[in-house]
Parts: C-alpha cells; structure tokens; sequence
C-alpha cells in the first residue's frame, strides 16, 4: 500500500468519523459541523472562479449572516437574509459587468446548510432523516463508481464526466433505493407509500450534483476543487452529491410539513421519512 493511499484511507476514516459523531449527537454540535463545511465549499467555490473581491466579500457576509440567525434558530430569516443576500450579490454583479457566480456559490453553500441543520434538529427522527440521505447518496456514489467501471457501456455525460456511464447511474440509483429503504425499514418500522419515491429523488438529485461540480470544475479548468482534504482533494468534491440531495429532501419535507402544520424539526424529519 502506497503512501498516497493510506493517506487517502486515514483522511476517510476521520471524515467518517467526524461526521457520524456529529450526526449522532445534533443540536449544536452538528449544526457546526454542517456550517464549517458549507464555509469551506464558499472559500472553494471563489477561489475556482476568481471574481471580483467586492463580490467575494459580498458571499462571505451573506453566509455569515444567515448561518448566525441559523445557529440562533431563526431558521426561516437565515433562508430570507441567503437568498436577499445573493439577489443583491447577482445585481451588483450584473451592474458591475463581472458575472453572477458569486451568487451562485452562496446558495450552493448556504442551502444545504439550511437543509441538514433544520433536518437533524435534536430529535430522533432527525437522526433516522439524517442517515436516510447519507445511506442513499453513499450507496448511488459507490456502486455508480464500481459498476460503471466494471461494467461500461454508453457515457452518461462525455462532455461533463467522461467516466460516468449509464450502467453506472443506473446501478447506483438502484443501490441507493434498496440500501435507504432498508434503513428506515431497520430503524423503524413502517415508512410510507411515499419513501421509495423519495428515494429515488434523492439518488437522481446526488448524481446531479456530482454532474453538476464536474461542470463547475470543466468550466473553470480545474482538476479539484481544492486540496484541503489529504488524498481528497477538496470539501465539493466529496460533497457534491451530497448539497443536492440535502436540498431536495429539504425541500420535500417542507412541502409534506406545509400540509401538517407541524414546525417542529421532528415532525419535518418525519415528513422526510414517510412516517
């Protein structure tokens, strides 16, 4: 074994770690987690498209802003101070001639920060939600990864990713069902008529993602997003998948809870899960 490889090794197992720590715990302990990361993916996307520093400057206070109102659990002003805060970044972009990147980046970084930490909450069906999305996007990723390899076939996306193939989106959306609804299916019983949809969505919006950062980095010609991670590369480039899937089951929980009338961050995670 390499030295590059047990570099790559150990960095997962701290990762891992980390993150399931923090999952398990939630509250604040994982709401900063989720924030550290979500300034980090903002540092990698303005170092990869290199706008202008008024604008820059412009994404670092919106994000500051509106993950303080997150942390102090005005959850619904952080979502309005993010979005304010990237309509006026892609204005004074547009007004200065530069570009609308920046703004970009802000929902790209805040949002699914917004997602994961109302999500989890401190409940225990924060923590089954929590591990439901982690599960189907960790299982589209890997066997996406190993089928498409082994298997080959038609490209999915040459001019984006041209190592991804359809065998492989395919066999990675299957895997990412059969593994979430196995979850919930072991953490509790029960789980809608709704969840196999959900889950679905949620691997499709992972692969997505993963399409999507590769079009980021191809845009700006850059292999990694970073190197802050050993072995790595960069926080977007192991979360990609991972900030849409957040978004959409953000998205989808809301949408069920709007119907429930329930703002607990329980009943949310519930809604998430079908139960």
């Amino acid at each position: 074994m390499n030295n590059e490889l047990k570099l790559r090794i150990m960095s997962a197992i701290v990762m891992v770690a980390v993150t399931l720590f923090s999952v398990w715990i939630g509250g604040a302990v994982f709401a900063i987690l989720v924030i550290i990361a979500g300034l980090l993916i903002f540092y990698e996307w303005s170092t990869i498209i290199k706008t202008e520093p008024s604008l820059t400057f412009l994404g670092w206070a919106t994000l500051v802003i509106s993950f303080v109102l997150l942390f102090l659990d005005f959850v619904p002003h952080a979502l309005i101070a993010l979005i304010i805060g990237a309509v006026v970044t892609a204005f004074m972009g547009y007004r200065q001639k530069s570009d609308v990147w920046v703004a970009g980046g802000i929902l790209y970084a805040g949002l699914p920060v917004i997602a994961f930490a109302e999500l989890r909450g401190e409940g225990i069906m924060g923590l089954f939600a929590i591990t439901f999305i982690f599960v189907v996007v960790w299982a589209t990723d890997i066997f996406a990864y190993f089928c498409g390899k082994s298997m080959g076939g038609p490209k999915l996306a040459p001019s984006i990713s041209p190592g991804k193939t359809w065998s492989g989106a395919i066999f990675g959306l299957a895997a990412g069902v059969g593994a979430g609804l196995f979850t919930v299916l072991m953490l509790r019983e029960g789980g809608g008529i709704y969840l196999p949809i959900i889950a679905i969505l949620l691997s499709l919006s992972s692969q997505i993602g993963d399409l999507f950062e590769s079009w980021i980095k191809r845009r700006f010609n850059v292999k990694d997003s970073s190197q802050l991670i050993p072995g790595h590369g960069g926080v977007m480039d192991r979360l990609d998948g991972v900030v849409f899937a957040a978004v959409t089951a953000f998205v989808i929980a809301m949408f069920a809870q709007y119907y429930g009338g329930s703002q607990s961050s329980d009943v949310i995670a519930m809604h998430l899960l079908g139960l």
